[in-house]
C-alpha cells in the first residue's frame, strides 16, 4: 500500500497523546520525534546515548514542543528488570500508551552468508527483531488502555524481498514483518488498536550512507519529508487504515 508524502496535519493533531519511538535519537526516530512534539505529543524517546537524547530534548524544547521523556536503553543488553522500569515508568506517569513506533536497528555487516560472523548475526537479530518482539510484547497492555493506539512497525525493501549480501540486517526485516502479520490479525478485531507496518525507502540517513557509501544523497527524501506520512499513522486520521504494509513514494515531493 502507498500513501501521499502530501499530508497536511493539523497543528494539534497528537495532542494528548503519549508515544514512543524507539531509536529516536537519528535519522528517521529523531525527525518523527521532533515532529511528533511538535504536533502536541507527549513522546517519549529512546535511544542509547545520553549525550544524543539530552540534545534531542534540547530540539524538541526549542522548537516548542512538550519536554519529552527520555529513555536510555541499550536494546544489545537491555535485561528484563530495565524492561519492567520502562512498564513501570510509563504507567505511573501516564497510565496509557496512544502510540509506539519500533524503529531502533543497527545494519550489521554486508557480507556474503558464508563469511557472515556468527556474533555480529545475532547482535543484529537481537536489536533488529527480539527488542522489536520485547518492546511490544511489553507495551501492548499499555496501548490497550487507550481509546485509539497507533502500534507501527518500520520493515526494510529487503525485508520482503531477499538481496544479496544483507545478511542479518535482511533476515531481522522479515521477522518484523511477520510479528506485524501476526500481530494485525490477532488484532483484527479490536476498532481501538491499530497496527501497521511501514517502509520508508532510500532515505538520507547515516545508516543508510553506511550500505551506500558512493550513493548522491541529494537524490533521496530526507528524514523530514518522511514526517508526514507517519504522523498520519500514528495520529487519528488513519484510524481506518489497519493491517497494511505501507511504503513510502520513492523520492521527496
Amino acid at each position: 500500500m502507498n500513501l501521499p508524502l502530501n499530508y497536511q496535519p493539523q497543528a494539534n493533531l497528537l495532542e494528548g497523546r503519549v508515544i514512543l519511538i524507539s531509536g529516536a535519537t537519528a535519522g528517521i526516530g529523531r525527525a518523527i520525534a521532533i515532529a511528533a512534539a511538535a504536533h502536541g505529543a507527549q513522546v517519549i524517546a529512546h535511544g542509547r546515548s545520553k549525550r544524543k537524547l539530552a540534545q534531542l530534548n534540547d530540539d524538541i524544547v526549542a522548537t516548542g514542543g512538550l519536554q519529552p521523556d527520555l529513555v536510555q536503553l541499550d536494546l544489545k543488553t537491555a535485561q528484563g528488570d530495565q524492561y519492567q522500569s520502562l512498564i513501570e515508568q510509563i504507567e505511573s506517569n501516564y497510565g496509557r500508551l496512544d502510540g509506539l513506533l519500533n524503529n531502533a536497528s543497527i545494519l550489521g555487516d554486508l557480507t556474503p552468508l558464508e563469511h557472515y560472523d556468527i556474533g555480529r548475526w545475532q547482535e543484529v537479530i537481537h536489536v533488529n527483531l527480539n527488542s522489536t518482539f520485547i518492546l511490544t510484547r511489553c507495551l501492548l497492555p499499555l496501548l490497550k488502555r487507550s481509546d485509539d493506539a497507533a502500534l507501527l512497525f518500520t520493515t526494510s525493501t529487503v525485508g520482503h524481498q531477499g538481496r544479496a549480501y544483507w545478511g542479518a540486517y535482511a533476515v531481522s526485516k522479515f521477522g518484523v514483518e511477520g510479528m506485524f502479520q501476526i500481530l494485525s490479525r490477532e488484532y483484527e478485531d479490536d476498532m481501538t488498536l491499530r497496527i501497521n507496518c511501514i517502509n520508508p525507502g532510500a532515505t538520507r540517513t547515516d545508516m543508510r550512507r553506511l550500505a551506500y557509501p558512493a550513493e548522491a544523497a541529494g537524490s533521496l527524501k530526507t528524514p523530514q519529508d518522511l514526517a508526514p506520512l507517519y504522523l498520519y499513522l500514528l495520529g487519528p486520521d488513519s484510524h481506518a487504515i489497519r493491517g497494511q504494509l505501507i511504503t513510502a513514494p520513492a523520492g521527496p515531493t
